[in-house]
């Protein structure tokens, strides 16, 4: 089993420490993992986007043409990645941010008002943590226990954000049930 998945967003909304976030937790649980961020000029307001491979054999390559699964933080991520993502994929839209669908019908699409949720919780800067859990819940690529420890471990120096970050996963997980 292998699966690729594309997190994208304006530089600035945590989709680089997301897909971090899922690649320690697949390897948590024993799976292989290639994380490929992007650091183009695209991390200055445009499209800013980063790969995982998730698979329980080795990795031919990380680089991703076709993504099974999308996370799409804003509207320019979803018209540009959309379209090139596997049939049966799951791709997560932002309905905070993002007013259209993904124009699929071979996909499992999700809508998350992910910057609603997370403005919430408290900060509008746990998004990415809302989406990330409601990606993981939907697509089961990992559990969503190991997501909390991985969430834990990434803010252990951080430790006040870790109760803002852990309701974040609760609630985007949530969101994918309904």
């Amino acid at each position: 089993m292998q699966s690729e998945v594309m997190f994208a967003g304006f530089g600035g909304q945590g989709i680089l420490l997301s897909a971090k976030i899922l690649a320690h937790a697949a390897m948590d649980e024993g799976l292989q993992v290639a994380w490929v961020p992007s650091y183009g000029p695209e991390m200055r307001g445009g499209t800013a986007y980063c790969t995982v491979v998730v698979s329980d054999r080795l990795i031919g390559s990380p680089i991703i043409r076709n993504p099974k699964h999308l996370v799409a933080m804003n509207r320019p991520s979803l018209e540009k990645f959309a379209p090139m993502v596997k049939p049966g994929g799951v791709i997560l839209i932002n309905s905070s941010l993002i007013s259209i669908d993904s124009g699929r019908d071979d996909v499992d699409e999700l809508k998350v008002p992910v910057n609603d949720i997370a403005v919430k919780l408290g900060s509008v800067r746990s998004a990415n943590i809302v989406a990330l859990a409601a990606f993981v819940t939907r697509s089961k690529l990992v559990k969503i226990d190991t997501l909390r420890e991985c969430v834990k471990a990434e803010f252990s120096k951080k430790e006040k954000l870790i109760p803002l970050n852990l309701e974040a996963i609760e609630k985007g997980s949530m969101a994918a049930q309904k």
